[in-house]
């Protein structure tokens, strides 16, 4: 089997994780594989990250099979699905595949940025089909919390593959499309080899609720309101922004925007025309002026994040928008995992100001954009796949998700992880290698891996301070004045009550003077004793060894 022409599929993001969803398709012999990439997505960087902005795949398998990529598709506008693209399509510069909607965000998203460079984008939507490569691809309609999602169809000489992004079954949507059960169920007629299947909520029984019913209870909340509402939601979430505009509309209020990534998507998709017939929105400063029973506030914010305009108003920071007692915040979103204590810190401010937090602990404001346990079951009938590939999960989501397929008759359902290079056809399905995968993270304006970026060193620096040492020694080598000492992020104080940097000097000038004047032409030496001695000085009174950096000067004369 080794010349024979195989398919393989390769999750360099996303499956072991929740966000940083990249996946890469191959087909060809083992030495001469034609690639497709699907999603080029990132994750956020949690307190263990300090000061990173971003993180991204490691896309360095690429780098010798750049030649061999034939292109991206992206399923949706999701930054764990796109976010990574402006940063890593430079080193690649392949056509890129996405819909209207996706397209005008990446526009947007560039120009706030103000990256370098364009990214040439060809129009897909569902119901397109492309040929890359060997791949023939087919966009299948899907629903989710974000405009023009669709699944894959990936069609190849030895079977079918359908990579289903993220979605999810309702109904009765803000905002379309359905589901297209009707197609899925042809493709399964077709035959599908292989299925693989977000698996969010696999952990969860029974079907999402409706995007319907929530639009239901934001409409009542905001008419029984006595006050001011401001609601925060995904900024991505067009859907639920229309269903809220549109519920302000009919109670009388008018509408205020906050955030600039809101803005950004609201501005797409009037360009594209998902906003018809929502009148514009008012100024901030027009906010003022508005009786408090007649105004609602969409903004950002739900994540907890400090600088978005839920924190500032939680801080009463806005200069032109405040919040009151009486007045109603409702959280409709879910709290993405590490989160929670930044989102609590903000509700707790907004309760000390006397205002009433709504979240779906109390009513129904949100509901997720992933398919629950039924839902994943009727995938499987619909599509009817030899194989069952769970993705898009932590390992416990996608374990849950794995013994589900199993228990609905799926008899090959193997355990996949980033890296694992899965061979589909021909031939038993198995994991047959892996590839180098991993973390890159984005940090200002570079791109670089956890030592690249200085990270390790940061973190250290985060938890015990540093200590800069300047001492001149003079021709004979003894020291020359007192020596130079800032010490940042140390206690003022040790435990004895002396002052810390009097007790580091007086340590610093004691091990120099320790050391015979002849051994102090080694100035490697000197440096090393006086960083022991800062370190050891500090542990004694402390119980923490800073990171410390000394400099010695010799002057002649």
């Amino acid at each position: 089997m080794a010349n024979q022409d195989e398919l393989v599929f390769l999750p360099l993001g996303g499956v072991g994780e929740i966000g940083m969803n990249l996946a890469l398709y191959g087909y060809g012999a083992p030495e001469h594989r034609q690639w497709i990439m699907v999603d080029c997505g990132v994750t956020f960087p949690g307190p263990d990250l300090p000061g990173v902005d971003l993180v991204l795949p490691d896309i360095r398998f690429l780098a010798k099979e750049r030649k061999n990529l034939k292109g991206i598709i992206i399923t949706h506008a999701h930054e764990d699905h796109y976010g990574a693209l402006n940063d890593l399509w430079p080193g690649l510069n392949v056509p890129v595949y996405a819909s209207a909607f996706t397209a005008g965000l990446l526009e947007a998203k560039r120009d706030y940025e103000k990256s370098m460079g364009e990214i040439p984008i060809t129009p897909f939507k569902a119901g397109d089909r492309i040929n890359v490569g060997p791949f023939s691809i087919e966009g299948i309609g899907v629903n989710h919390s974000i405009p023009e999602p669709m699944s894959l169809m990936i069609r190849t000489p030895v079977g079918n593959v359908i990579h289903t992004g993220d979605w999810k079954i309702d109904h009765e949507p803000s905002l379309g499309p359905l589901t297209d059960e009707a197609r899925f169920r042809q493709l399964g007629d077709e035959g599908v080899l292989a299925l693989m299947c977000d698996s969010t909520n696999a952990l969860r029984d029974g079907v999402s609720p409706s995007e319907k019913d929530v639009s239901e209870s934001l409409r009542r909340i905001i008419e029984d309101a006595e006050g001011r509402v401001a609601i925060t939601t995904f900024s991505s979430n067009v859907g639920r922004i229309r269903t809220i505009a549109e519920a302000a509309e009919a109670a009388g209020r008018e509408i205020l925007l906050l955030g600039s990534s809101l803005k950004r998507v609201v501005d797409v998709a009037r360009d594209i025309g998902i906003m018809e017939g929502i009148k514009p929105f008012i100024a901030e400063d027009e906010y003022g002026y508005i009786p408090r029973d007649k105004v609602v506030v969409i903004l950002t914010g739900s994540q907890g994040e400090p600088r978005a305009a839920l924190a500032k108003l939680s801080r009463d920071e806005m200069r032109n928008v405040a919040l009151a007692a009486g007045d109603i915040v409702v959280f409709s979103s879910r709290a993405i995992p590490g989160n929670e204590k930044a989102i609590q810190d903000i509700k707790n401010g907004l309760t000390e100001q006397g205002v009433h937090v709504v979240t779906d602990a109390e009513a129904l404001v949100h509901v997720s954009g992933h398919p629950r346990r039924n839902e994943l079951q009727r995938m499987y009938e619909w599509t009817r796949p030899k194989i069952v590939v769970p993705v898009h999960g932590e390992a416990t989501h996608l374990t849950a998700h794995k013994e589900l397929a199993e228990q609905s008759g799926i008899s090959i359902v193997p355990r996949v992880r980033n890296g694992d290079i899965l061979r589909l056809a021909p031939g038993p399905a198995q994991v047959i290698g892996e590839a180098p995968h991993g973390r890159i993270f984005k940090d200002g304006t570079l791109i670089g891996d956890f030592d690249e970026m200085g990270i390790g060193e940061r973190k250290k620096l985060s938890y015990v301070g540093h200590v800069a040492v300047n001492v001149v020694l003079d021709a004979r080598y003894d020291i020359v004045g007192d020596p130079d000492l800032v010490a940042i992020g140390l206690p003022a104080y040790d435990d004895e009550g002396e002052d810390m940097e009097d007790t580091l000097f007086d340590a610093i000038v004691s091990a120099i003077e320790s050391i015979p004047r002849a051994r102090r032409k080694d100035i490697d030496m000197v440096q090393e004793a006086a960083r022991r001695a800062v370190r050891a000085a500090a542990n004694h009174g402390w119980g923490k060894k800073p990171v410390v950096t000394v400099f010695v000067t010799r002057v002649s004369g």
